[in-house]
């Protein structure tokens, strides 16, 4: 993959966190730049620790199923990007626990948004991805939508949150649709 395409898959993923980070935003009485780095942080890191773990368990069994690799990430982008887009169109965001940046309610909720970095993790191992490039670009990405969407959310309020899953959403799939051409020799780059 390129560096083009981590950043893309990096901005993906990071869609999630950012939905989760504007809902926290909403119900901040007053801006904390201290609370947007804490979100940032929680949400960044274990969406570059996720992809490592999923890293490691894919090339565990990477040579069971080196035909069927292409079709395995197509899957799974697709799935996870799918499940992005339906919650996308939820109306619904949890801010009763907004102002609450505590260890007992910021792990619950960066583990939630990052699971599907696990399977992208995997998913990277059958692509021979350098892992190391991938988890900074999405860590960084994810820090960076984690950062803003708790300003923005105090800014704005709910405008975005649908907007960005559904973005994050279509470009997983475009990502995974892309793989699976180029593996087909449909497409070249």
């Amino acid at each position: 993959m390129t560096l083009l395409e981590l950043f893309l898959m990096g901005i993906g993923l990071s869609m999630d966190a950012f939905a989760v980070s504007v809902c926290k935003g909403l119900s901040m009485k007053k801006m904390s730049w201290k609370n947007a780095c804490i979100a940032g942080m929680y949400f960044g890191g274990f969406q570059a620790l996720m992809p490592l773990i999923g890293y490691f368990a894919g090339t565990g069994f990477y040579a069971y199923i080196q035909s069927l690799d292409h079709w395995i990430v197509f899957a799974l982008l697709c799935l996870i990007g799918i499940q992005m887009i339906r919650e996308s169109r939820s109306k619904t965001c949890d801010s009763k626990a907004g102002g609450d940046f505590s260890p007992k309610r910021m792990l619950p909720l960066a583990l939630a948004t990052s699971i599907d970095a696990l399977a992208v993790g995997i998913s990277f191992a059958f692509l021979q991805v350098n892992i190391w490039e991938a988890i900074l670009i999405i860590g960084c990405t994810t820090f960076v939508f984690g950062f803003l969407g708790i300003w923005i959310g105090k800014i704005f309020g709910d405008r975005f949150r649908s907007s960005a899953e559904l973005i994050g959403g279509c470009i997983l799939i475009l990502i995974g649709t892309k793989i699976l051409l180029e593996h087909l020799g449909v497409i070249t780059f």
